[in-house]
């Protein structure tokens, strides 16, 4: 698969991303924009899969510089979970280890092709701090080892005004239930 975009896919990436980074400053307070797509401008992948973000109803937008690795963090910000990664199981073992009703993919599955990672329970809270996200909606996280070789997958919501981590089968799969991703930049 062709993972670039055009010249002119690029400009007009990059105009939805600028203009939704100045709308929402509270999000990265003292990140300049320039330094941002600077680093977009060096790595075309990662343009690529912003462009994957955004198609999907991602709306994404930087939210922070990751400490361990000093990479821009882009994560979804729309704010129910992306309307084009919805109605998917956690990961391709559970998607095959359904008999019958199967989902058209997984969260895991679909985050890989895409260039992008499931965020964490961290990344979750942290995003839960800049706004409300996911109040009729939930979102698959990434899931411990021991959790999935259990046959369980996690996933959270925002309701009642608190953030809820919850577990579920990895199999199972509903219309309200996908997945927001992070992007290192």
């Amino acid at each position: 698969m062709k993972k670039s975009l055009s010249a002119t896919d690029q400009a007009a990436l990059y105009k939805v991303l600028k203009q939704r980074f100045d709308t929402n400053m509270n999000r990265h307070q003292d990140l300049v924009w320039e330094q941002i797509q600077h680093k977009l401008e060096e790595n075309p992948t990662k343009i690529w899969s912003l462009h994957q973000m955004e198609q999907s109803g991602g709306e994404p937008d930087v939210i922070g510089i990751d400490p361990i690795n000093a990479a821009y963090l882009f994560v979804d910000c729309a704010e129910e979970t992306p309307k084009g990664r919805r109605s998917l199981c956690f990961d391709q073992s559970a998607l095959d280890s359904r008999k019958e009703n199967k989902p058209v993919g997984s969260a895991m599955e679909t985050a890989k092709r895409m260039g992008v990672e499931l965020l964490t329970e961290e990344q979750y809270r942290q995003l839960q701090t800049l706004g409300q996200f996911d109040l009729k909606t939930s979102s698959w996280i990434q899931t411990p080892a021991d959790i999935r070789k259990l046959g369980g997958a996690l996933f959270c919501d925002r309701r009642y005004d608190h953030v809820f981590i919850y577990h579920n089968g990895a199999i199972s799969y509903y219309a309200a239930r996908g997945f927001r991703a992070v992007l290192y930049v």
